[in-house]
């Protein structure tokens, strides 16, 4: 995880460094998938997302666009 302090400096170290542009979260965005994500981790039953559930998760957060998209 990378952390920049705009869009602007995103595009500008991508263009540097000559990477195609990847999942970007605003830390708003970033807290509720890390809540999500975590929710239930400590739990004695946790188990790993499965594909579709962690595809449904990104959805429901309206974490869109072809980095989100899992392959099914």
């Amino acid at each position: 995880m990378l952390l920049f302090r705009s869009e602007e400096h995103v595009d500008r170290w991508l263009q540097r460094e000559h990477l195609e542009r990847g999942g970007v979260l605003s830390p708003e965005q970033l807290w509720r998938l890390a809540r999500a994500w975590y929710a239930t981790r400590m739990e004695p039953d946790w188990r790993r997302w499965t594909p579709d559930e962690a595809q449904e998760l990104f959805d429901g957060l309206g974490l869109t666009g072809r980095f989100w998209q899992l392959r099914r």
